[in-house]
């Protein structure tokens, strides 16, 4: 029998789905015995050895079968079995795929014994769940999503993909509307749950901020009994989600922040070239550490990541010690200087994601930089998406947080933004358009040596092409 994370009887116990297999002809089929070592839903990124899931999702999973036995799955897991299955190939049927991803999620939580810690918010989701699994990793075995798999399939992927074995699971939870975090809180079932921060961000489909901080107070629903709250003291909407935490029977609330009754506080964030030197008291202890990501924003989820790692049992001073070893990830902040015909220039790729905090967050690690010699600061900028009747005032808000920076030049992509344009002193304008493509030229003919380029914007608006042409060292569009 192949060792693996799923034995074919393990998966069929767990979601009561049917082993077989096509023998031979399309109307004979047999039982058949495998185990995978992982699960996907991607053929794409499948490996060898790994579940294959055919969710019913954007595109059905049942149209890749074949792809994905010829990229060495071990079994498919299915609702039906298409003609073009190959023969032999091992399936494991049940009603429903995503309802099985579920199952096998909830039978991967029950049989590890682990601790495992959840993490929602407006801004900082994935930053913070690559920070605890830095971490965490100095204390044991940590499981975490490589990418961002935080929906309605994300979590149970990342759940069911948990191994028997691992001390630690982090999971991130996010949402679009209210309702959607509860059923994944409920399935994940921390034992610490982490809300970064709230801030305005898919505005479109709530009517308030506060509808929003009560959407993810719905994560408090699902921490197990004895479980702990990590929550932000310094936002507006604290209160609120403490007060949900305490109507959720939540055992124990903890905060981090600025304010000096904060539980786990901010003494000091220095910047460094990369970095940031950070000073700390996490439950009265002072702690002074490196953080090998550079912004007051990441110094903050450092210190939700304290408050958790220590709350699951992991030792404070070498969880704090392993911050070194953690850098930006890429579109989150990451840094790196890139040679263009004759000129070297920095570039802080925050190009993931924006809404009006990581923007101001992100702007203001613009300003803290240093450009070299005769450089600038030079902040190329798209849409943020998702904003509702407020979208235009939030654009237009930014122009205080640029200046605060002394920020040198703008370019904006996109039809928001140009009001934060227009709304900027006319020295700081250097190109607005509708498409990224079209400012593109304009920002690359103007760069000279020892530039800082921030570059942010919403999916959407595109603006990671910028980094792109950056990167293959074109000048021009």
């Amino acid at each position: 029998m192949m060792e693996g994370l799923w034995t074919a009887y393990e998966a069929a116990a767990a979601t009561g789905g049917a082993l077989c297999a096509r023998g031979g002809d399309p109307d004979r089929w047999i039982a058949e015995e495998w185990a995978a070592r992982g699960v996907s839903i991607d053929t794409r990124t499948l490996r060898p050895g790994e579940m294959f899931v055919a969710l019913q999702d954007a595109r059905d999973g049942h149209e890749f079968l074949q792809s994905a036995f010829e990229r060495g799955a071990s079994v498919a897991l299915v609702a039906h079995a298409p003609a073009s299955t190959p023969d032999g190939a091992p399936l494991l049927v049940v009603p429903d795929t995503l309802g099985g991803l579920r199952d096998l999620a909830r039978a991967a939580r029950m049989r590890n014994f682990g601790k495992r810690i959840a993490i929602t918010g407006s801004v900082g989701k994935t930053s913070t769940k690559d920070m605890l699994r830095t971490v965490l990793r100095a204390s044991g075995r940590v499981h975490a999503a490589d990418k961002s798999f935080n929906n309605h399939w994300g979590v149970p992927l990342t759940l069911a993909s948990l191994p028997m074995s691992a001390d630690f699971g982090v999971f991130e939870i996010g949402m679009n509307h209210a309702g959607e975090i509860t059923p994944l809180t409920k399935l994940v079932a921390p034992h610490v749950a982490i809300v970064t921060t709230v801030a305005p961000a898919h505005l479109e489909f709530f009517a308030s901020v506060e509808a929003i901080a009560e959407a993810k107070a719905e994560i408090f629903s699902g921490i197990v009994e004895g479980g702990a709250a990590v929550l932000p003291m310094d936002n507006e909407h604290f209160p609120l989600l403490k007060k949900r935490a305490t109507e959720a029977g939540v055992g124990h609330i903890v905060t981090f922040g600025e304010s000096k009754d904060a539980n786990c506080r901010l003494i000091n964030c220095h910047p460094l070239e990369n970095a940031s030197e950070i000073s700390a008291e996490i439950f009265g202890e002072r702690i002074d550490f490196q953080l090998g990501a550079p912004g007051r924003h990441q110094a903050m989820n450092a210190l939700a990541v304290l408050a958790a790692a220590s709350l699951s049992g992991a030792n404070l001073e070498t969880s704090a010690s392993a911050f070194a070893d953690h850098g930006a990830g890429v579109g989150r902040g990451a840094q790196r200087e890139i040679s263009l015909e004759g000129a070297t220039i920095k570039v802080i790729d925050e190009s993931y994601n924006a809404n009006p905090v990581s923007m101001a967050a992100s702007i203001a690690l613009l300003g803290a930089s240093e450009p070299r010699m005769d450089g600038r600061r030079i902040a190329v900028l798209g849409d943020m998406l998702e904003l509702g009747a407020d979208a235009i005032r939030f654009h237009e808000g930014l122009a205080e947080n640029l200046k605060a920076a002394k920020v040198d030049r703008v370019y904006t992509a996109g039809s928001l933004m140009t009001a934060l344009f227009k709304a900027c002193p006319q020295p700081m304008r250097g190109a607005a358009a509708e498409n990224v493509s079209e400012i593109a030229p304009l920002l690359l003919e103007e760069l000279r040596d020892g530039d800082i380029i921030l570059v942010k914007g919403s999916n959407a608006s595109k603006v990671s092409e910028i980094i792109s042409l950056l990167e293959n060292g074109r000048k021009t569009g």
